[in-house]
């Protein structure tokens, strides 16, 4: 951390500034300019918050030269971390698709669903048995029923399941049902008691991105499940809002490059949530993998014009076909596979 002071900060200020520094347990080192004094803190400096400093006599800023996030940084694991999902890797050299329906219906629907899937080349499947709706009065999924339905229907084509856990009474459940992968939704990204909660299983975890959350709080986020000692995290990118009315939201394509400089853990793309509707989505996945993402979540239900949520977003069974042939020549083109 360097603390800038005042031009007009006194030598008082300063000792000031340095006690407090030391009090911590780190060394000082003392740059005094033409125009400014800098006051740099030589240590773990993750011990430090600016705030302390910020309101001090004499101090103009107090600004970490390090990143606040620690084990999902890049800087302390430079490998690409992979995540293996009962056999299935996420994260390396393979691009995943995760597909299926936006939420569990009937179990004819999942058992159609869920062959489709795997005819289509996809080697994991999503579903929704608790879903986040914005209006109370809409489909809001079986719950634990429809826990059931999915592993019943995944189990048929050894497919591992991911689904939403959006409360963490329900974190029990979710292992008795040996869901493979949870998710954490766009809304429950800063629910940091959820994330708490589930840094201290070993299950794999989706954290999706915030609707207008930063990347910064983002990886912030990802470092409380990391910190409760959960290391199996999968970043979902999937839109952020803005003032633009023509599609959902914008999917920030960008975030791709920008996580794989800055963390060591795979990085996935929703283009269905992005777009909002299924003429949309294939164009924004063949971006993502272009752009370099280990994967994706996409939506596809057997009969989109019957789906019970977001039938707007779902792909047809042929049309998420003909989406996984044009990916695999994308990833065979950047060197990858499908």
């Amino acid at each position: 951390m360097i603390i800038v002071m005042e031009r007009s900060a006194t030598e008082p200020q300063m000792e000031s500034v340095v006690r407090k520094i030391r009090e911590f347990g780190l060394d000082v080192n003392i740059s005094r300019g033409t125009e400014r004094t800098v006051i740099g803190a030589i240590g773990d400096e993750r011990k430090l918050e600016p705030e302390l400093f910020g309101a001090m006599p004499g101090v103009e800023q107090a600004i970490h030269i390090v990143k606040p996030y620690k084990i999902v940084a890049r800087e302390w694991h430079p490998q690409d971390t992979v995540i293996d999902i009962h056999g299935v890797a996420l994260g390396g050299n393979t691009v995943q698709v995760i597909g299926g329906p936006c939420s569990v219906e009937t179990q004819s629907q999942m058992d159609e669903a869920a062959q489709q899937v795997s005819e289509a080349g996809c080697r994991l499947m999503r579903g929704g048995a608790f879903k986040p709706r914005s209006s109370p009065y809409t489909f809001q999924g079986h719950g634990v029923e429809g826990l059931a339905m999915f592993r019943q229907a995944a189990e048929k084509h050894r497919l591992p399941i991911v689904t939403e856990l959006m409360d963490v009474r329900m974190l029990d459940t979710f292992l008795e049902y040996d869901v493979d992968v949870i998710q954490i939704g766009t809304r429950n990204m800063q629910n940091f008691d959820l994330l708490k909660e589930v840094g201290k299983v070993s299950k794999p975890v989706i954290l999706k991105r915030g609707m207008s959350a930063t990347i910064s709080e983002w990886l912030m986020a990802a470092e409380y499940i990391a910190a409760g000692g959960n290391h199996n995290i999968i970043f979902c990118e999937r839109g952020v809002r803005s003032y633009e009315t023509a599609y959902r939201n914008i999917l920030d394509v960008t975030a791709v490059p920008v996580l794989k400089k800055e963390t060591h853990l795979p990085v996935i793309i929703d283009p269905s949530h992005a777009g909002g509707k299924a003429w949309m989505a294939p164009a924004l996945a063949r971006a993502a993998v272009a752009a370099g993402a280990d994967g994706l979540l996409i939506e596809m239900h057997p009969h989109p014009c019957d789906a019970w949520c977001d039938a707007d977003q779902a792909l047809n069974p042929q049309e998420l076909k003909a989406l996984m042939e044009s990916l695999r020549r994308i990833a065979h083109a950047i060197g990858r596979e499908m």
